[in-house]
């Protein structure tokens, strides 16, 4: 096979996820984390964007309504990372999801980026992230990045609140 290198300027659009209840996974996505709905189709499908996108989360239901979550262990998605663009508005949902009292799973230093992952309703995970600037990454000796997993201090994080904006 001849080797193929996907254009640069690739991204991904979009993530469809599979919900037992539309309006439930809308409280999550729209009403916690602030993302907008953008249509829904009947009571089926919803789509839902930040900024105005025609959408960068579909939820549906078409084989999944009222379900139980899909076991841990199985194959599927592991998480969607959705990406903010500074560390103070990470800060500012690490900050909203604990005045909801909404459960974190986790919360880590990867050298690139700091993450917060929380489940949403349905068991799907969700990384919160913020990247530091390319110029910061951290290189191994050869080159390559040197990414890694290491605790957030949450505290810290919070601290970008009280800075000026």
């Amino acid at each position: 096979m001849e080797t193929y290198k996907i254009p640069d300027q690739t991204d991904i659009g979009h993530v469809h996820l599979k919900v037992s209840e539309i309006q439930r996974s809308l409280d999550f996505y729209c009403g916690l984390l602030g993302f907008e709905l953008i249509t829904t189709y009947g009571s089926q499908a919803a789509f839902i964007s930040a900024g105005g996108y025609h959408h960068h989360i579909g939820l549906n239901v078409w084989f999944s309504k009222d379900q139980p979550p899909s076991p841990r262990q199985n194959p599927g998605l592991f998480h969607t990372a959705i990406r903010y663009p500074t560390r103070r508005d990470l800060a500012v949902i690490l900050d909203r999801l604990y005045q909801h009292q909404y459960p974190i799973t986790g919360a880590s230093d990867h050298g690139v980026s700091e993450a917060l992952y929380l489940d949403d309703p349905d068991k799907n995970g969700v990384e919160l992230y913020w990247d530091r600037p390319k110029n910061q990454w951290p290189k191994k000796p050869d080159g390559t990045l040197n990414m890694y997993s290491r605790p957030l201090d949450l505290e810290h994080l919070l601290s970008e609140l009280s800075t000026s904006k």
